[in-house]
């Protein structure tokens, strides 16, 4: 007899960690892997990896910003698993490498889904995840290190509003939720407080669907962590089930 899956169908929103196509953020530590034991020697394989805290799709937790903010190994569980909300931007950012994504483009998916739930996962779908791999995920000549991320009174719009939180996640494609051309961090000095986390270079962003869905985060706790390379889960709710969010629970619907 097979066991019902109560959470729905998963789908994988990470890339592949390779250090032959991760693309590293400018500065950071070399991503690198050594076989230090093999089946034919040794009886079993084993490598050394190498690689930053924020190497690949990765989730990052308040300390990455604030010397007072809570670490990897500090949050509750509760914190990895929140309400998906995907924002479809890839056309405003296949014009524009330095979009700022906007009130309005909240407002807009409010208008077809309803509010944003309080503590939810705001992922923007800019289509950087189709660029992994290639030069054009950072960008060359005039385009290096432009991405496109949220704009600053968007996020203070989230936070004053209460869809940020105590809890809850701004979720990306690209390297960050801040614009790859502010050297402030702005954006994330504003979300990384209480218990609230980021989610970057996440892939497979056409699988979520627009509302409904849950984000579930995995991945090492490292102690004092700043974050941690992830596989970071879409749970996506059967045709048949009800409304995509149930307040008061926790639990995918």
């Amino acid at each position: 007899m097979t066991s019902p899956r109560p959470l729905g169908r998963l789908v994988s929103l990470s890339h592949v960690h390779d250090p032959a196509t991760t693309p590293l953020y400018p500065g950071d530590p070399t991503f690198r892997t050594d076989l230090v034991a093999t089946i034919a020697n040794d009886g079993y394989q084993l490598r050394y990896l190498q690689q930053g805290e924020h190497t690949g799709t990765h989730w990052g937790a308040p300390i990455h910003f604030h010397s007072d903010g809570l670490a990897a190994d500090e949050l509750d569980l509760d914190d990895l698993l929140l309400p998906a909300v995907k924002i479809d931007v890839r056309q405003q950012c296949a014009d524009d490498r330095d979009y700022a994504i906007t009130v309005a483009d909240l407002r807009q998916w409010e208008n077809r889904h309803g509010r944003i739930p309080d503590g939810a996962a705001v992922i923007a779908w800019t289509g950087w995840d189709a660029k992994w791999g290639t030069a054009d995920f950072v960008g060359t000549g005039e385009s290096a290190g432009r991405q496109p991320g949220f704009a600053v009174d968007t996020v203070q719009w989230l936070l004053r509003t209460g869809r940020l939180g105590r809890r809850g996640a701004l979720g990306i494609d690209t390297f960050g939720p801040d614009l790859g051309s502010d050297d402030t961090y702005a954006v994330s000095k504003l979300l990384y407080h209480d218990h609230r986390i980021s989610l970057e270079c996440l892939a497979g962003l056409a699988a979520l669907p627009g509302a409904g869905a849950w984000i579930l985060v995995g991945g090492p706790l490292y102690r004092g962590g700043s974050g941690s390379p992830a596989t970071i889960f879409g749970i996506l709710p059967d045709q048949a089930q009800a409304p995509p969010y149930t307040l008061g629970s926790r639990v995918p619907m």
